[in-house]
């Protein structure tokens, strides 16, 4: 019987599709709150993906917070913008990258278990939708300017970070 169970484990995990999501990787990852007695926070990358196929961000969880969402920004109209929850994520293309950036799509961190200071590492994992999984260290940085570790070409923000 033993031997059955393993046999039939053994078809199972060759069965299970390749996690298409493995190749992406982060450059540039940073978290910022709106000061010491803040509730929430929100992390900011640049998601890579050397991939041939298309990896969705479905998700992301942290110790930091009790609740961590994927948002955007919108325009409501008159020049208002509003904070929204993305609930189907965010596409990072194959061989392209999705920069997660301030005014525009982010992980926003609810419910802060406490405040990071400058320079403290955050530990976050990003979800996808192939079920794969990646650990992320974003630094605390509350000092950092919009375009700070960025390059402004055409309208377009081109990472200079390094890798995580």
């Amino acid at each position: 019987m033993f031997r059955t169970l393993s046999l039939a484990a053994a078809a199972a995990l060759f069965a299970m599709p390749a996690l298409a999501c493995e190749g992406v990787t982060v450059s540039d990852a940073y978290f910022r709150t709106s000061g010491a007695m803040a509730r929430s926070g929100a992390a900011f990358m640049v998601l890579n993906n050397a991939g041939d196929s298309d990896c969705q961000l479905v998700g992301a969880r942290s110790d930091l917070s009790s609740r961590l969402e994927l948002h955007t920004h919108i325009q409501i109209g008159d020049g208002i913008m509003q904070m929204r929850e993305v609930e189907e994520g965010f596409l990072i293309p194959a061989h392209s990258s999705h920069a997660l950036e301030r005014g525009a799509d982010h992980v926003m961190f609810m419910g802060l278990t406490h405040v990071p200071e400058q320079g403290d590492n955050v530990e976050v994992t990003l979800i996808f939708a192939d079920g794969s999984e990646l650990p992320v260290t974003v630094v605390a940085d509350n000092e950092r300017t919009p375009m700070q570790g960025q390059m402004q070409t055409g309208g377009h923000a081109m990472s200079h970070g390094a890798s995580n």
